[in-house]
């Protein structure tokens, strides 16, 4: 068997497309990526819950058009929002982490 050795790791992807971490453009790809990923993981968590949008938006006091806006990275979500979502809305508990 033949072994591939034109493979590109996702790394290497990232850094043709977007740079070097630590460069401007890479870094607003990073942050995008982490907004996208927080709006998959509110809309995972209210899927898990059973809730509509419309639910859990009137739960915690906003609009549905909110949440959508949240869960389709369209609108970043404050710590504040962040945590009324996850302990009002979805009755779990927020935990941060700083990884260095």
């Amino acid at each position: 068997m033949k072994k591939r050795t034109n493979i590109t790791t996702m790394d290497e992807m990232k850094e043709k497309l977007f740079g070097k971490i630590g460069t401007k453009t890479r870094d607003e790809y990073e942050k995008g990526f982490e907004n996208f990923k927080m709006g998959i993981m509110l809309k995972e968590a209210r899927l898990k819950k059973g809730l509509t949008q419309e639910q859990l938006a009137k739960k915690i006091g906003t609009t549905k058009s909110y949440i959508s806006k949240i869960e389709n990275d369209i609108k970043e979500v404050r710590i504040s929002s962040l945590e009324i979502l996850v302990v009002i809305g979805f009755g779990g508990k927020l935990e941060l982490r700083i990884m260095l």
